[in-house]
């Protein structure tokens, strides 16, 4: 199987000063995504760098930059609704879901777009 350190290089993965340059893996899978879809030419780096640096200088962004994947995910569906990749209204309602299930899910258990008690066909 084939790692995200295979695809960057373990020097990738990790900050300047050394430090783990991720935190989750959700955040190293946003960021391959993304850098994916500038390669396959889905939108531009410098599309990219527009809308990602227009949210993380809003007024309301953390000076500890706590909020920057957030603010990674954010820029990452406005190009995909822009482009109309991905339907504004449906990625809410999909994350509404996977909220809905991971507070329904047992502690210790897979979470599972099933387990949202609202589940209906229609967000999958």
């Amino acid at each position: 199987m084939t790692t995200l350190n295979d695809v960057f290089g373990s020097d990738r993965l990790s900050g300047a000063d050394g430090e783990r340059g991720f935190s989750e893996p959700w955040e190293v899978q946003v960021f391959a995504l993304t850098r994916a879809l500038i390669a396959n030419g889905v939108f531009s780096e410098s599309e990219w760098a527009e809308t990602f640096g227009a949210l993380l200088h809003q007024p309301d962004a953390r000076d500890d930059a706590g909020d920057y994947y957030a603010r990674f995910v954010a820029a990452l569906e406005e190009l995909l609704g822009r482009k109309a990749i991905a339907d504004p209204e449906h990625v809410q309602a999909l994350t509404e879901a996977w909220h809905r299930a991971a507070e329904a899910t047992p502690h210790g258990k897979p979470i599972e777009l099933a387990n949202d008690p609202h589940s209906s066909s229609a967000v999958r």
